[in-house]
């Protein structure tokens, strides 16, 4: 908002045929809503401000268990699954019974063997049916622990040197898309991937309420570095094309008015844009909505009718004020119109009045003659 007054207190102060193209920016990017549009869009503004501006390195990955968080369940006797007692997705404890192998030896009952969970956590799988034949070479049950897991980037090995162990991520899901997972870097790949040309990047992330779950696609904003005092805005704020950037703030005082601002841009990251010249703190960028404001065209209220409504007096088509000498113009016009419509009426009668008074003449001669010459008859 600002930057908007700045430029319009500059407007004024420059000579008249700057004032004249500044009124006439305005009102070409100038876009003005009912409320009702406004709703329907669902726009919604951030104030700018200069922050600590991330820089981050962006890559993909996904979701793995833990090293050491993982065991197997198996049989050390050969027989047949007496009984299973474990589902897939329940939460076991250390030690916890999961199921019953009846031995091959003989004896009346043959002897039983029961199995139990190596370590805490959940049953990832259960490879048994009661009744099936057991040997020790098969994987009966499957138990991990995801209380912590790995997530492992996939970094492009040109980045490599931007890595080291204790940097923070911001850790995006797409099966939760309004949480950020925060995680710092455990360890980097001993190898480089050379097919993907790619190298592993591991964060250790907290998972208490076990929503990440391995398998999952991950994306991954390594923060490298950051620079205090930059003027950013949300990435979704900014419109156009690579040559011609540029976003909607509100204007400084028309309601449901959006101005369209031509910026130039500089670093970004995963959700900001740094913004190098365009705005000052304090303007109101239009974040949700702005694509569509993009394409409102020129709204739905007139910038004449706008300001005319908000000063209480007229305004030009390009929203400049009204001289006295302007204002006096239009009134005469207005009256001049008027006269000329009530003449035009006044005309149009008296043209009527005109015909049929003529009609009505020739008609009455008509009679007069008609009356005499039947008079002549009768004295004849």
């Amino acid at each position: 908002m600002k930057s908007y007054l700045f430029f319009l207190l500059l407007s004024s102060l420059a000579v008249p045929r700057w004032s004249a193209a500044a009124a006439s920016g305005r009102k070409d990017n100038t876009i003005i809503l009912d409320q009702t549009s406004v709703s329907n869009l669902g726009i919604e503004t951030i104030e700018a401000e200069e922050t600590t501006f991330e820089q981050t390195v962006f890559a993909l990955g996904r979701i793995e268990v833990l090293p050491g968080k993982k065991a197997v369940v198996s049989s050390r006797i050969p027989g047949r699954a007496y009984s299973v007692l474990a589902l897939p997705d329940q939460k076991v404890d250390e030690n916890e019974e999961l199921m019953w192998v009846e031995s091959r030896q003989p004896g009346d009952p043959p002897p039983r063997v029961m199995l139990e969970a190596p370590m805490s956590g959940i049953i990832a799988k259960v490879n048994i049916a009661v009744g099936q034949p057991v040997t020790p070479d098969d994987s009966l049950i499957e138990i991990v622990d995801l209380s912590t897991i790995e997530a492992d980037a996939r970094v492009p090995e040109h980045l490599a040197s931007k890595l080291k162990k204790g940097l923070k991520a911001h850790i995006h899901m797409p099966g939760f898309p309004d949480k950020v997972f925060e995680a710092e870097l455990a360890h980097v790949g001993a190898y480089a991937d050379a097919e993907s040309g790619t190298i592993e990047a591991a964060f250790h992330v907290p998972n208490e309420e076990l929503l990440l779950r391995p398998g999952m696609r991950a994306e991954f904003s390594i923060v490298t570095g950051s620079r205090e005092n930059v003027m950013s805005i949300p990435r979704a704020a900014v419109q156009g094309d690579v040559a011609s950037r540029f976003v909607y703030i509100k204007d400084y005082d028309l309601e449901h008015a959006f101005v369209k601002v031509p910026v130039v841009l500089g670093e970004e990251n995963h959700e900001f844009v740094e913004v190098k010249k365009g705005l000052l703190p304090g303007d109101e960028v239009v974040t949700k909505g702005a694509y569509s404001l993009a394409f409102a065209g020129k709204g739905s209220v007139s910038l004449k009718e706008a300001l005319d409504a908000a000063h209480g007096h007229p305004h030009n088509e390009d929203g400049t004020e009204m001289t006295k000498e302007q204002q006096a113009a239009a009134s005469k016009d207005a009256h001049d119109h008027a006269h000329g419509e009530h003449e035009h009426g006044a005309e149009g009668w008296t043209q009527m009045t005109t015909y049929f008074a003529a009609s009505t003449g020739f008609l009455f001669v008509l009679l007069v003659i008609s009356v005499i010459m039947r008079r002549k008859e009768v004295a004849a």
